[in-house]
Order: structure tokens, then sequence, then C-alpha cells
């Protein structure tokens, strides 16, 4: 009998909605941006997403950016906080002093609310959702109107991850989305980062400024990243915060990340919607690496460059933007 719950609980004093479906479980935060915080193989102890310890819980509500997967809409810098759209420069926060810009957006801490969660014959699943009007506080510096849910899902082919944006207003809505997905390298037990290898469909890298913002032109791929391209490579061969267009290879566009030593390989296949990634080490400090998926470049409101290239999308009213994306295991 396989086993197959969601309930609520707890994660150190968090609420959360727990998901079981045979070895897999999973833990979302609904008060905390609706963070997938957990994905584990529980019979073989593998933790693929980086989680805050007991101890590291309140730096993590203070920063909540490098656990789990935190939702970045709309992602990455602004320079200077200006967001022009449509005849009106919207003004962010600059929430990031060293640089000058805004960073994130307004969705990653947020409360986000609980629609659903429960088991069919074939997986567990929860339903989460945050709807932005004028109430919302991110409306005074992003005055639109919508909703975005998320539908998590385990099943024997790992962790689903469906996302929704839907413009609820009268006016064109942007639509610029990533997730700062924080995985484990190891996430073996007892595992050495030294035995690891990433894999990722990068096209171009581009340069970006002292002020981490594109320049418009692209960098040669030094000889490690056209590892990563092909064979693979040590994640934490330099440190990295580096942004590259995507290139689908045989029709998917991914992170892969094998432990060679435990013949186990982890896939992150994230949809073509993302025409961008984000790369982020920690400063090559072992232990983990965020893989970040991205609709848009970098500051894309303020860079002259076709919107269809650099992933500037909208939605109309009622229009709807969804993907899908998927972590699970390769053995062997």
């Amino acid at each position: 009998m396989t086993m197959n719950q969601a309930n609520e609980g707890l994660f150190y004093g968090e609420r959360a909605v727990w998901l079981r479906y045979g070895q897999y479980e999973a833990a979302l935060l609904p008060e905390i941006g609706g963070n997938l915080i957990a994905f584990r193989d529980v019979e073989q102890e593998y933790q693929f997403l980086h989680e805050p310890t007991q101890e590291e819980m309140e730096s993590f509500k203070a920063r909540p950016m490098i656990h789990g997967i935190p939702v970045l809409f709309p992602p990455n810098r602004y320079e200077d906080g200006k967001f022009p759209w449509d005849g009106k420069t919207h003004q962010f926060p600059v929430n990031e002093p060293a640089t000058g810009n805004h960073l994130h957006g307004f969705l990653y801490q947020t409360p986000w609310q609980v629609e659903d969660f429960g088991t069919t014959k074939t997986e567990s699943y929860v339903v989460v959702s945050v709807q932005v009007d004028e109430n919302h506080p991110s409306y005074a510096s992003f005055p639109f109107n919508y909703t975005i849910r998320l539908r998590y899902s385990l099943s024997e082919n790992g962790l689903l991850q469906q996302v929704t944006v839907r413009n609820d207003g009268n006016a064109d809505l942007p639509c610029l989305l990533a997730f700062h997905t924080s995985v484990n390298a190891p996430f073996v037990p007892g595992g050495q980062a030294k035995d690891y290898r990433i894999q990722m469909t990068i096209g171009e890298r581009w340069e970006l400024n002292e002020r981490m913002l594109p320049t418009k032109q692209y960098q040669p791929l030094k000889e490690e990243e056209l590892l990563m391209q092909g064979s693979g490579v040590y994640p934490f061969f330099e440190a990295m915060d580096n942004h590259y267009t995507s290139r689908a290879q045989n029709g998917r566009n991914r992170m892969e990340l094998t432990d060679t030593k435990a013949n186990i390989k982890l896939v992150y296949d994230v949809g073509t919607s993302y025409k961008q990634w984000m790369i982020w080490n920690n400063n090559a400090a072992e232990g983990f690496f965020c893989p970040e998926p991205q609709i848009n470049l970098v500051n894309a409101p303020n860079v002259d460059l076709p919107a269809e290239e650099i992933g500037f999308l909208s939605l109309a009213p009622g229009e709807i933007f969804e993907e899908s994306s998927r972590l699970y295991v390769i053995k062997g």
C-alpha cells in the first residue's frame, strides 16, 4: 500500500501543509510566500532542497530567499527601483542598497491562502494562491489586480509545480516571474560536494555591470560553462551570480545535478516559457546553490531590446499565463 497523505502541520513552529506519496515527502509554508520549503526522499534520507534548520528559522523569515522555492514576482533587479510600463513609471522600494536597485518583487514573504489540499489515487497535492488588489500592501508600488495560484503535487514521478497567473484588472499586466529554487549539493547523506556535477540548458551569458544589471552584451562562455552546457561541471568551481539565456536541449529546459558516487541524478525540468536562467552559488561555498528559472531578462522594462527576446511578457485583461516544472530523480 503506497503511503499517500496531505495534512496541515508545523515546520519548526510555522504553519505548513505536508504531503507524502510513496517515498517522497514535501512541505509548503503558506504564510511565508507559499514557499515549498522541503522535498525529500524519506526512504533514502535525501534532502533535495536547502531547508532552514531550527536555528536558521529567524534568519530565514527575515530573508526568505535562499531556502526552498521562493516565488519572485517580478523577479530580480530593477534599476533605481524604476519599472516603466504602458507610459507610466512605477517606483519600487530600493531594497538592495549596495546596487541601488529593487530586488525580487513582492510575493516571496507575503502570506498566501491555502485553497485546497488532499489526495487522489495517484498523488497528494496542495493549492495556494495570492490575490492582489487595492488592499494588498504591494499594490502601492505595483498597482495591478491579479491572482497567482500554485499547485504542488507528489506522485511516483516526483514533485510537480503548476503555476498560473491571471490578470484580474482592466489594464495589461506585466507577467514577469521566477523561482529562486535552492538545491542541496550534496543531497545524499554523507555525500561530498566534490562528487557533484551540474548540467544546465544555458545559452548565452549576459554581461552584467557593477550594479548587476545587463549591458545588452553577451560574454564568451568559460570552459567550465561549456561543460555545464554539456557533460557537467562541479557546481562550486567559482563564485557565480550569473545570468544566461536558456537554450532547450532535446525539447527540454532543465538543470540536472548528479551525485557521481551514489549514481543519482536530480532533474529540474522547468518548461520552455523560462527564457532566462540565473545561477547563484553563495560565493562558491559548498552546500547549496540556486538554479533560477526566469521568464524575463533582469531589469527587462529598462532594457531597449525586443520584448519577445527578453521575455518582457504581458497579459491582457482576463488572460492567464501557465507553466509547469518538475523535480524528479533518475537512478543509475
